[in-house]
């Protein structure tokens, strides 16, 4: 691990690949949402760009020493550009913010806040968690993603002390802030040149999780909208065979009725694993590679083998019935249901 001349409460990880366009405004907003304290690392991964990111992440580096890191390495994708950011990490806490998304100035300083006194204190707390905002910047719209239904607020708590998340609640990488030991612990599988794979951060850790402070605040600004997207739907079906990689990551990685301990954090996981095959299901119907339906159909097969009890919750409830109904009129049914959930939510 690397020297630093101040301890550091907390490590933002910056994977860049192509981004010299955006890397500006990300690390702009850390820094100057921050005071330039020098309690906060920020290390830019320059994940083999071909661009002029690697000598502007050094110029950072150059420009704040003691703050900004660069790393350079060859292409390895966003979940391997994570895990070395994360390799890297001095802070007690880690946090990914995406080279082309940004923080909110004042949120960050209630953040870092909240974070001094859980070090002055000692006050182990394991996962913090804040909101996030859809940022359609070309649309001139915003949508505010808030867990003050489902969480408490204002105090140190475990998992059978949370509420009911609705579907447009998950716990998405935007919205945690891990302790860097137990994010490490969890030995994450991000597989290389895979995209999605922060559905397995946001998933994966979670049982190592036991003790979580929610802040109520704005604090992470997700750019959507792009043209090219990874949420973008034509993106999502073209990259298809990288969704059901990720979901059989996370099917493998628990069986949840025997590893989870709390029942509300089962109950949580379970949703976010349907949803997951929720998403394959659809996407599955929206693609016109014959090989998409040979995926799902082995996908459910191999999950009813891997845990019946998993495959019962995910392909018997509401959502998995609502996206598996049989004959064409059914597939339509469950595309005209997608595309209203997405107005409703408008999750991409």
């Amino acid at each position: 691990m690397p020297s630093t001349a101040h301890h550091k409460v907390v490590t933002f990880g910056i994977p860049s690949y192509n981004a010299a366009a955006d890397m500006d405004r990300c690390i702009s907003s850390i820094l100057e949402g921050s005071g330039y304290a020098p309690d906060v690392e920020v290390i830019i991964v320059d994940d083999g760009s071909t661009d002029e990111t690697p000598r502007k992440a050094d110029e950072w580096a150059a420009r704040y020493p003691g703050i900004v890191r660069a790393v350079h390495q060859e292409n390895g994708g966003h979940g391997i550009a994570v895990l070395s950011g994360l390799r890297e990490a001095s802070g007690t806490y880690y946090k990914v913010v995406d080279s082309d998304d940004w923080l909110d100035a004042e949120a960050l300083s209630t953040m870092l806040s909240i974070l001094r006194g859980f070090e002055e204190r000692g006050c182990r707390v394991d996962l913090f968690i804040s909101n996030y905002v859809y940022e359609k910047v070309h649309e001139g719209k915003r949508t505010a993603i808030s867990y003050r239904t489902a969480l408490p607020r204002k105090k140190v708590f475990g998992w059978d002390q949370i509420g009911r998340f609705r579907p447009d609640q998950n716990l998405l990488m935007h919205s945690l802030c891990y302790r860097t030991d137990v994010l490490r612990a969890a030995d994450l599988p991000l597989p290389a040149h895979t995209f999605y794979v922060d559905n397995i951060y946001a998933y994966v850790p979670l049982p190592r999780c036991e003790t979580l402070y929610y802040a109520d605040i704005d604090l992470y600004r997700y750019f959507i909208g792009r043209e090219g997207q990874s949420v973008n739907e034509a993106t999502m079906v073209r990259r298809l065979d990288q969704q059901f990689r990720i979901t059989r990551i996370m099917m493998e990685s628990y069986h949840l009725y025997d590893d989870v301990r709390s029942a509300r954090l089962r109950s949580y996981m379970m949703g976010y694993f349907t949803m997951m095959m929720t998403i394959c299901s659809v996407f599955s119907k929206l693609s016109d590679d014959p090989q998409a339906r040979i995926w799902l159909r082995d996908l459910w097969r191999d999950l009813k083998v891997y845990d019946e009890r998993m495959y019962r919750h995910a392909r018997y409830g509401l959502l998995g019935m609502g996206t598996n109904l049989p004959t064409r009129a059914g597939e339509k049914t469950t595309i005209g249901l997608y595309h209203l959930a997405s107005r409703i939510f408008k999750f991409n």
